[in-house]
């Protein structure tokens, strides 16, 4: 039996993440009834898991700086975040009493570091704006007559709102929720979508089987990794299957693109990038006669074991002579071979394609249906820009849901 609700005055949100939660707020301050549809038992799971190790909201670097960090081709997600910058997201937190504070990174935080606090008091307030959140409905496809349908403890039902918002979000870490399984749903009613792909994720290096049992959980700090003229610092985890980390993670959409054309894709990694390859050359000419090569570079290099061990992994004897030495150290061959998959990486590449919507974030090909959040074809490394590009396409989507009822 299906039920049919009567929510012809209701303003529909699917999904209740922070994009689909703030668009949420919005709307409902407008004026008008919103219900938040969300197929989990409770609202905002990954928003919860994302604060476990500090709720990284935003970053207070130059915004010139920050809106670099989307990328050429996601020109309207820039522009979303100019309007919506990081400073309103702040003033948003703190309204919420998050107390935010910058860290010693730049990156913004919360005072409690978790999501939970803020998302508590997050949903008080969308209580008092009056918006409705039902969980346990799994948005399954548009009906023929463009509703919307569910499944639900109750059995199916269809809600045909004046209004749809989407923020489902991408495919990582689909037991929270949101897998990913909107796109054929989409695709069905003629709605392009980019195939979903892990981003902000590890990569997969063949490790011998010796560095992999010794070094496995290592970090390897205070490093450069370069793939191409690209370049980015950071530290890398040492995994049993390649690795992982804040400095591979930024250049995840460069291997992408790389290892769509090839087996493999070459990274490279200095060792020490603070200093030059002449100055290196000077410090590894004065090995003593008899002392180890391992001893050596411990020393005049100052490499930990698991960088000198690295050194020895592309397969060929290290060099004697100090001024190749000094040129292995400042670009050891990496070989990746692939991405580590959705299930674990923090964020997704592809989604809803840009053509596909107006300006106001509505599909061209379906009046009154909205788009936000991580659905949409993007992406951004970690460090605040997720979140903020988040909230940003929220707002954007949500205020052109705004102007499209006006």
């Amino acid at each position: 039996m299906v039920t049919t609700e009567n929510t012809a005055k209701t303003i529909a949100v699917v999904g209740a993440g922070p994009a689909g939660l703030f668009a949420a707020e919005i709307i409902a301050r407008a004026g008008h009834h919103v219900t938040v549809y969300e197929r989990m038992p409770s609202p905002a799971r990954k928003f919860l898991l994302a604060g476990r190790g500090g709720l990284n909201l935003t970053h207070s670097e130059s915004f010139k700086s920050f809106l670099k960090r989307y990328g050429d081709a996601a020109a309207e997600v820039r522009g979303a975040v100019e309007a919506f910058p990081p400073a309103r997201l702040v003033e948003w937190a703190n309204g919420l009493d998050a107390g935010t504070f910058v860290g010693t990174s730049g990156r913004i935080f919360p005072k409690a570091m978790k999501a939970s606090p803020l998302l508590r008091a997050w949903l008080r307030r969308l209580a008092e704006l009056g918006v409705e959140i039902k969980t346990r409905h799994h948005w399954t496809g548009f009906t023929d007559s463009g509703g919307l349908s569910f499944d639900t403890p109750e059995g199916r039902i269809v809600v045909e709102p004046r209004a749809t918002l989407f923020a489902l979000g991408g495919a990582s870490w689909p037991k929270l929720g949101s897998d990913g399984s909107w796109v054929n749903l989409f695709r069905r009613v003629g709605v392009a979508a980019t195939p979903l792909a892990p981003a902000n994720c590890g990569v997969l290096i063949p490790w011998s089987d010796i560095f992999r049992s010794r070094f496995e959980g290592t970090a390897l700090k205070r490093i450069a990794l370069s793939i191409g003229a690209s370049s980015t610092r950071g530290e890398a985890i040492i995994t049993a299957h390649g690795l992982e980390g804040g400095g591979i993670y930024a250049l995840v959409p460069l291997l992408r693109t790389a290892l769509a054309t090839r087996d493999c894709a070459p990274l490279t990694i200095d060792l020490k990038p603070d200093q030059n390859e002449i100055d290196l050359t000077e410090r590894l000419s004065h090995r003593r006669p008899k002392e180890t090569l391992t001893n050596f570079l411990r020393k005049a290099a100052h490499l930990d074991a698991a960088a000198i061990a690295l050194l020895r992994e592309s397969g060929t004897p290290l060099p004697e002579s100090p001024d190749a030495l000094a040129a292995r150290i400042k670009a050891v061959p990496i070989r990746v071979v692939g991405l580590t998959g959705l299930d674990r990486a923090i964020s997704t590449a592809g989604g809803i394609a840009w053509q596909e919507l107006d300006t106001g974030f509505m599909l061209k090909s379906r009046p009154g249906t909205f788009v936000a959040g991580e659905m949409l074809d993007w992406e951004a490394p970690t460090g605040g820009y997720l979140l903020q590009a988040t909230f940003a396409t929220a707002a954007a989507a949500a205020n052109g849901l705004l102007k499209w009822l006006a």
